[in-house]
């Protein structure tokens, strides 16, 4: 099967659905035959930004680096959810530009519900004061203003909204085929 790449980039507070979305359409298209590529924000900042703090300067510069990994994948006809804060507009858009096939998905959740979710504790940790600079309590977070696709984790279920972006990326030309189990929610 000849695919188009694209990257999926999934934006959003920490704990919103991210990555729990994305797996679900990661599961999905795999079943159908699609080369995919998860980048992860907590992996890669492991390991490709270790470096890097959490300053605006840094959270650009590891942004900026997930975007070229997602660049080279994509000009390679993979496909790629990208699954990260990305808390500033002007960096969501520098990477969009530069990756041209781009759908950006904003995964949406009230903060409330994003601190009920919250299993690591970052949250708390950030409102007693342990962590600075936490997206969405002392550092701000810019929802996009016109994403390809808003996710409403906190009022849809995980696969209503993997559907959607599912339904997007065949709407936009990227997948050909969805399976009964997709099409049969819409």
């Amino acid at each position: 099967m000849l695919q188009r790449g694209v990257t999926v980039w999934f934006t959003g507070l920490s704990s919103a659905g991210k990555t729990t979305v994305s797996r679900v359409v990661a599961s999905e298209l795999r079943s159908l035959g699609y080369q995919i590529e998860i980048l992860d924000d907590d992996l890669l900042r492991e390991n490709l930004s270790n470096d890097l703090g959490f300053s605006k300067a840094d959270r650009d510069e590891n942004i900026r680096r997930i975007g070229f990994v997602a660049t080279l994948l994509t000009r390679n006809n993979v496909i790629v959810l990208v699954c990260a804060i990305s808390p500033y507009r002007h960096i969501r858009e520098e990477v969009r530009n530069s990756i041209g096939n781009f759908i950006e998905v904003y995964v949406n959740a009230s903060l409330d519900i994003c601190e009920k979710r919250d299993i690591k504790g970052l949250y708390q940790k950030a409102r007693a004061g342990q962590i600075k600079n936490f997206t969405g309590i002392d550092d701000p977070y810019e929802p996009p203003l016109n994403p390809t696709l808003e996710c409403r984790t906190d009022l849809e279920t995980i696969e209503e909204s993997a559907n959607k972006v599912l339904l997007k990326m065949a709407e936009l030309g990227y997948i050909n085929a969805l399976s009964e189990k997709t099409n049969n929610l819409y």
